[in-house]
């Protein structure tokens, strides 16, 4: 033991308590803690002692708060699907109901061949169920070509999304719609990422040989028709979806559970009895027992954590590749005529622009605007799998390509009053072809008692952390002596 180094009797609370701890504290953990301590009511059994320890000094994760031209933005993910249930159900339950907003009825918009064309509406993840609604964004051969889809056997097993929509619709549709579409979920290359993940609903057309068209058509028919007809399809908070995981965590200590930060976790070791977590400052090492441990943390570091005590899930996960990439958040003075009407634009990675996607955000979120009236934010993504030499360069240095990218789309636009570069390295896991069969594979060859969450294994979006936190909450109940009856249905 080095200096510093607390031993684990130290911590050891004994007698019927049963000890969770939650590494990381993204949106994924919190709401595995969250979903801990909401299971004490549920029955009788023994005290759950749920503790989360975030290595940084905030919680959160990729949902952040930044002050820009002294005002406060979401600097991270500025919103939810509001149709998936998992983030919409977490805000009601934390009491944030009335502060949902949604954004304007306004639309965005796509480069192709230098200019901008309207994103075509109720398209598949790029695959259009209208035809005419993507002329002029793909050439008449192109619309040929796509009319014209070449069904295909049956897969089996998993495939490329860009390459499966390259051989069924031409090329031009991966290049020009699926890519910019999928780059700003993963910010990865649609020609490597997991049909089986990505688009589970291509994946299902693929498996059967159905046409991605008609299949495009049926759930544009059903989207229009189903139970969320006319409902928004996204959603955020007044005053930044950032604001989301303060209220979790100031909730969460009322009822019981500890939130550490600074505590970033170094060894997780298992003992015949339980898991010895290894956390803090190289000078001031903590070690405490617990009888379960959620790892709600990327793959990389889950890997590391898991050599000891799961080697075979550690070497698996180790293969998960991920993106990084930079949000520049920019504010002008005023109102800006150049970017009335529309949310923004997505970028295919065929034209000749740095930028992924730049959004409107004061166009985009009326609060923001009726907030400050007098400024205009936006922002800009870059970035992209394999492609990190492009972040490899000074904050001013990315702030100018992105004004140079936005002035080359839209037009000169004022000289900002003030910029902000958020870098998220590593942020987004690229789900490679077969990544299902290895995630599942990884959470077989983990011992009892130690799961694993978060947007390496089940999705990227905010309601998919979410539902994976939970999930790997209920997972370590469903483990441990006396706490079956606490869940929740």
């Amino acid at each position: 033991m080095g200096p510093g180094f607390v031993a684990a009797d130290e911590w050891h609370s004994g007698g019927m308590v049963t000890r969770v701890a939650v590494v990381g504290g993204g949106i994924t953990g919190l709401s595995a803690a969250w979903e801990l301590v909401g299971s004490r009511s549920a029955a009788e059994g023994p005290e759950l002692a749920v503790t989360v320890l975030e290595g940084s000094p905030v919680v959160g994760g990729k949902l952040r708060l930044d002050t820009v031209a002294g005002s406060l933005l979401d600097v991270g993910a500025e919103s939810v699907l509001a149709r998936r249930p998992e983030a919409m159900t977490l805000i009601a339950e934390l009491g944030l109901g009335d502060r949902t907003v949604h954004p304007a009825p306004v639309s965005a918009s796509v480069i192709s061949r230098g200019r901008r064309w309207p994103l075509p509406k109720a398209t598949l993840m790029g695959v259009p169920s209208d035809l005419d609604s993507v002329r002029g964004l793909l050439t008449d051969a192109e619309v040929s070509r796509l009319a014209a889809e070449a069904l295909t056997p049956p897969i089996h097993g998993d495939v490329a999304v860009g390459a499966f929509v390259e051989d069924r619709l031409g090329a031009a549709v991966t290049d020009k719609l699926v890519e910019p579409l999928l780059a700003g979920v993963y910010a990865g290359h649609a020609r490597h990422l997991s049909l089986e993940m990505s688009v589970p609903a291509l994946h299902g057309a693929a498996r059967e040989g159905r046409s991605l068209l008609e299949t495009a058509r049926a759930a544009a028919a059903a989207a229009a028709d189903g139970p969320a007809a006319g409902t928004p399809v996204f959603a955020s908070l007044r005053g930044g979806l950032g604001s989301l995981p303060s209220v979790l965590r100031s909730l969460l200590a009322d009822r019981g559970a500890e939130v550490l930060t600074g505590r970033a976790v170094r060894q997780v070791r298992r003992t015949s009895s339980e898991y010895l977590v290894t956390s803090g400052p190289t000078t001031e090492q903590v070690e405490r027992p617990f009888d379960a441990v959620v790892l709600a943390t990327p793959a990389a570091p889950a890997a590391r954590l898991l050599r000891g005590a799961a080697p075979a899930a550690a070497a698996l996960l180790a293969t998960v590749e991920s993106a990084s990439m930079a949000i520049i958040t920019l504010a002008l003075d005023g109102p800006v005529d150049a970017l009335a009407g529309s949310s923004g634009f997505l970028v295919p990675p065929t034209e000749p622009l740095t930028i992924k996607a730049s959004t409107f955000s004061s166009v985009k979120w009326p609060w923001l605007r009726e907030r400050d009236p007098d400024r205009t934010f936006l922002r800009a993504s870059m970035g992209r799998h394999r492609e990190e030499a492009t972040l490899q360069q000074s904050d001013e240095a990315l702030v100018g390509i992105a004004l140079r990218d936005l002035a080359t789309v839209v037009g000169a636009l004022p000289a900002p009053v003030g910029a902000h570069v958020q870098r998220w390295g590593g942020g987004l896991p690229q789900y490679a072809v077969g990544h299902r069969e290895l995630v599942a594979r990884a959470r077989a060859a983990l011992p009892p008692g130690l799961v694993v969450g978060g947007a390496a294994y089940d999705g990227v979006g905010i309601p998919a952390c979410i539902g994976s936190g939970r999930a790997a909450a209920r997972a370590v109940l469903t483990r441990l002596p006396g706490h079956r009856a606490r869940l929740r249905g």
